[in-house]
């Protein structure tokens, strides 16, 4: 426990630096959020939700993360989502790279991070907003878990076009003991995000080539939260 906290501790104190930069591109905006005093964690109301769907980057480095404090943090984030009209759906951590990938639906990205802010601090260096495949995915217990990012560039890419690539990513796949189970579109700025079962990256990595040749720009073993 007193390892958890220490790194708690760490990502809060990383969290300076992403929230003045997220300050400055206006992410974050959502009045004096930034001050209001910290609730206990307790459930919030379940919400009505505008359809919005967003899927949020932080990026602390390289050993500076771990699962377990990323899974408290979330707990933080449940227990205010509520006064904000968000509702978080999952989220991913690569403790290797040290990043955090938080999906939700909200009505704005600044309320996805007044969220963060009221609850312990962290925002996200970056928020997209994005379409998904499906929103009733279930990773197998015990399975590596994997998610790719495409950057390829406002205007690049649609959401339909994904949708076919997709359907070929599912026929090859097994051919590599390779299971895709969701992936989310950026449209607007070009990016695509893959989450899939695989023995290993290169299983995956494989799959793309054979099915469409469209590779991913970096891929990562991830550990997902609810």
């Amino acid at each position: 426990m007193r390892d958890a906290t220490m790194v708690v501790g760490t990502i809060l104190l990383l969290a300076s630096g992403s929230a003045a930069r997220a300050a400055d591109r206006g992410e974050g905006s959502q009045g004096d959020v930034a001050s209001t005093p910290r609730t206990a964690a307790t459930p919030s109301r379940p919400v009505a939700i505008a359809g919005r769907l967003f899927l949020d980057v932080h990026e602390l480095g390289k050993g500076k993360v771990t699962a377990e404090a990323v899974a408290d943090a979330h707990r933080r984030d449940l227990a205010v989502q509520g006064k904000h009209g968000v509702a978080f759906k999952a989220y991913w951590v690569d403790e290797k790279g040290g990043k955090i990938y938080c999906l939700a639906e909200a009505p704005t990205r600044g309320a996805l991070n007044a969220v963060h802010k009221e609850a312990h601090g962290l925002v996200a260096n970056r928020i997209m907003r994005v379409s998904a495949d499906n929103m009733t995915w279930a990773p197998t217990p015990g399975a590596k878990l994997y998610l790719d990012v495409h950057h390829l560039g406002p205007g690049k890419v649609t959401a339909g076009a994904v949708a076919e690539a997709h359907k070929k990513d599912l026929a090859v796949g097994p051919k590599h003991e390779v299971k895709y189970i969701n992936y989310w579109v950026d449209e607007q700025a070009g990016d695509i995000m893959c989450l899939a079962e695989a023995p290993s990256a290169e299983a995956a990595i494989a799959v793309h080539k054979a099915a469409h040749g469209l590779l991913a720009d970096s891929i990562e073993e991830v550990t997902e939260g609810r």
